[in-house]
């Protein structure tokens, strides 16, 4: 596989900042609904979960976290896996139940658990010591293009953030599960097994319904993925197109007078790769000029936002794709 250097991408959106509460009464409430909420699964909680018969619980449930981990490890990505029930959660039993034939409507059932070898399954949970290079760093990181162009390297801003996504964890759901950690060198701390990374060979790539599934040469699902896809104003293709280059840690060319204007940047500008550059850790580019299968700084917020047109993945899955996939191979968008 030939990996290229980076030519174009898409911008990932930053969410609104919320001000504090400035009220005493509504300071009250807010640490009232806090109190109210349920408290983080323990993994005690977690390796002894079983279905019931009844459907996943809403909000944070050790179940939910046992069948994130199951799904992951089934080559059915549920995203991040943070123990909530949610849409993308939904979106992946939903995926499991099409490539295995039953029927699907994204609830855990007795076949599904029973598919996925949930009574059996063990290490769920494991323990990880913290190295030497999960503490390499890049705190601080400025918003702004032309700032972030002058650096080498646009790295995890803390420990915590790059073990999140090494398990392929919500970083709160991290921290969560260990609330006395320091996430410094030769600490042990608790996260989720996912798994292996897949190794396939993927012949035919397939984007519909916030999904992309990724198949063999004998017509096979080997992998669905969670994606984040254009909108009405800026859609993303439609149609056959093929892969024409793959990069991993590409850098970002920013080009304003193409694309979009980032605050004052009127220049084009070379921004360096990393996990939190505007395309994550690759850049698997299209044949159609422009558009891209790429990875994102906010994997948490792949279902809350559209993209630019592009298809945005967390950077886990794009990685793992990137590796399966080869130059030539047809990329269907299908309605």
């Amino acid at each position: 596989m030939r990996h290229i250097p980076l030519l174009l991408a898409s911008l990932t959106p930053v969410g609104p900042v919320l001000a504090a509460p400035t009220h005493t009464a509504t300071l009250q409430a807010v640490t009232a609904q806090a109190s109210s909420m349920p408290a983080t699964p323990t993994v005690e909680e977690i390796e002894a979960a079983q279905f019931t018969g009844a459907p996943l619980a809403d909000g944070q449930s050790a179940l939910t976290v046992r069948v994130q981990v199951l799904l992951d490890r089934a080559g059915i990505s549920p995203g991040i896996i943070d123990g909530y029930k949610g849409a993308m959660s939904e979106s992946a039993i939903r995926a499991y139940e099409h490539r295995e034939g039953l029927i699907v409507d994204g609830l855990l059932d007795e076949e599904v658990w029973i598919g996925l070898g949930g009574s059996m399954a063990t290490g769920i949970t494991m323990t990880y010591v913290i190295t030497h290079e999960d503490t390499q760093i890049t705190p601080d990181l400025p918003d702004d293009y032309a700032r972030k162009a002058q650096l080498d390297w646009l790295g995890f801003e803390h420990v915590a953030e790059g073990i999140a996504e090494r398990f392929h964890m919500d970083e709160d759901f991290l921290r969560d599960l260990n609330p006395d950690a320091t996430f410094t060198q030769g600490e042990a701390i608790t996260v989720v097994d996912p798994g292996p990374s897949l190794e396939e060979e993927v012949a035919r790539i397939e984007i519909s319904e916030r999904r992309l599934r990724a198949y063999d040469g004998q017509g096979g699902v080997v992998a669905s993925y969670p994606v984040a896809v254009g909108s009405r104003t800026l859609p993303s293709p439609s149609g056959l197109h093929r892969v024409d280059a793959v990069a991993v840690e590409p850098n970002y060319t920013y080009r304003p007078d193409v694309n979009f204007q980032q605050d004052d940047n009127t220049e084009p500008l070379i921004l360096p790769p990393g996990p939190n550059g505007p395309v994550g850790l690759v850049w698997i580019d299209l044949s159609k000029p422009t558009y891209g299968i790429h990875g994102t700084a906010s994997p948490a917020k792949l279902y809350e936002e559209a993209s630019h047109g592009c298809v945005r993945m967390t950077n886990w899955d794009a990685r793992e794709l990137a590796h399966m996939v080869d130059t030539g191979i047809e990329v269907e968008f299908v309605e």
